[in-house]
C-alpha cells in the first residue's frame, strides 16, 4: 500500500502549494487596491505566474449617465441602445493591448485630424472614426479599402485623392482626412443629422437612405440594420468614452509612453525622381524613413507630370 501513502502525500503537498499560491496572489492583489491600481504598477515574473493561476476579477463597468455624438444625445433610455453601448464599451475595455496602442497612436494623430475637421466644419467627434476603421494604421482591408479612413479606390477618387501605381494618397493620413471631410459634408447635406452621416460612412449614403425609407423612421437608433452598421456608431461612442476617461476603464498610460507628433521638414519636388532610395540618401535619411513619413509613395520612383509638384516629408 506504499503507493497510497505516496499518493496521499502528493495530494497534501499539492493542496498546501495551492493555498500558498492563492495567499501570495491575494497579498499582491491587496497591493493593487486603491483609487488608481494601475499607477506605478510593477510586476515580476512570479507575479505573472501567480496571476495565471488565480487571475483577478473581471469588472462590469457602469454606463455613463449621458453621452453625445456630434452634439446629439444618445437615447440611453432605450434598452437596446443601452445594451449595444454596454457591449462595445466592454469589448474595447478588455482588448487591453489593442486599446493601449490605440491610445498611444491617438496622442500623435488625433490633434492633427481634429485640426482638419475644425477647418472643414466637421464635428470633433468624427476624429474617433478612423480609430475604429483602422486603429490609426495604414492597413488594407479584404475589400481593398485603404488607410486610416479605409477608403475604396472609387471613393478616394470621388473625394479628390490621387490614386495610381506610384502615388496613393489614401495612405496619407492628413490628405485622406480632408477627403473624408468632403464625403461627410456631402452626407450631411443629404441627411441633416451627424449620427446618420457616421452610419453612412459604413453603409453608404444610398444604403442608409433606402433603409430609412423602407422602415419609415428618421433616427439611426430606430433602424434595424445589419450587424456591422448596427454596431458602428456604438463602437465610435465606446472609443470616445474610453479615450476621454481612460482611468475610469482601468487604463493608465503615462504621458512618456504616448507617441508624440514628430518634427518634419518638407521638400517640394517638381521633377521626376527616378530613384527614391538615392533621393532619401541625398536628404540625409534612408529609404525606410522616407517610406515611414511618406507612405503614399508606392514605388521606388516618382514620376511627376509637367506643372505638378509634391511635398515630401523628411524627419528633422
Amino acid at each position: 500500500m506504499w503507493w497510497k501513502n505516496v499518493s496521499l502525500g502528493l495530494s497534501v503537498c499539492a493542496i498546501v502549494g495551492l493555498l500558498i499560491s492563492i495567499n501570495t496572489t491575494n497579498e499582491r492583489l491587496k497591493r493593487l487596491e486603491g483609487d488608481d491600481p494601475l499607477n506605478e504598477l510593477e510586476l515580476s515574473a512570479d507575479d505573472f505566474e501567480n496571476f495565471a493561476v488565480a487571475p483577478g476579477p473581471a469588472i462590469s463597468f457602469d454606463l455613463p449617465e449621458k453621452i453625445t455624438f456630434a452634439g446629439d444625445s444618445v437615447p440611453l433610455k432605450l434598452q437596446d441602445v443601452r445594451e449595444r453601448l454596454d457591449k462595445e464599451l466592454h469589448i474595447n475595455t478588455y482588448l487591453h493591448t489593442s486599446t493601449i496602442f490605440l491610445m498611444k497612436r491617438a496622442q500623435r494623430w488625433l490633434p492633427q485630424i481634429d485640426s482638419i475637421l475644425k477647418k472643414e466644419g466637421i464635428p470633433s467627434d468624427f476624429k474617433y472614426l478612423p480609430l475604429i476603421e483602422s486603429a490609426l494604421l495604414n492597413d488594407v482591408s479584404p475589400k481593398e479599402a485603404v488607410g486610416f479612413w479605409q477608403m475604396l479606390k472609387s471613393a478616394g477618387k470621388e473625394n479628390g485623392l490621387e490614386i495610381g501605381n506610384e502615388v496613393d494618397e489614401r495612405y496619407d493620413p492628413l490628405k485622406a482626412t480632408r477627403a473624408a471631410c468632403h464625403y461627410l459634408k456631402t452626407s450631411y447635406k443629404k441627411f441633416g443629422n451627424w449620427t446618420l452621416v457616421a452610419a453612412s460612412y459604413n453603409r453608404g449614403m444610398a444604403g442608409i437612405q433606402r433603409t430609412l425609407d423602407k422602415q419609415k423612421v428618421r433616427s439611426y437608433y430606430d433602424l434595424y440594420l445589419n450587424d456591422e452598421t448596427s454596431r458602428y456608431v456604438f463602437r465610435i461612442l465606446a472609443i470616445k468614452e474610453i479615450i476621454t476617461n481612460p482611468k475610469k476603464y482601468g487604463f493608465n498610460v503615462k504621458p512618456q509612453y504616448l507617441y508624440q507628433q514628430e518634427k518634419l521638414r518638407y521638400v517640394e519636388v517638381g521633377e521626376t525622381i527616378p530613384d527614391l532610395i538615392d533621393f532619401s540618401l541625398a536628404q540625409g535619411i534612408n529609404y525606410k524613413l522616407l517610406k515611414r513619413y511618406n507612405p503614399w509613395l508606392r514605388e521606388e520612383r516618382l514620376t511627376i507630370k509637367k506643372g505638378k509638384s509634391y511635398r515630401i516629408a523628411i524627419p528633422v
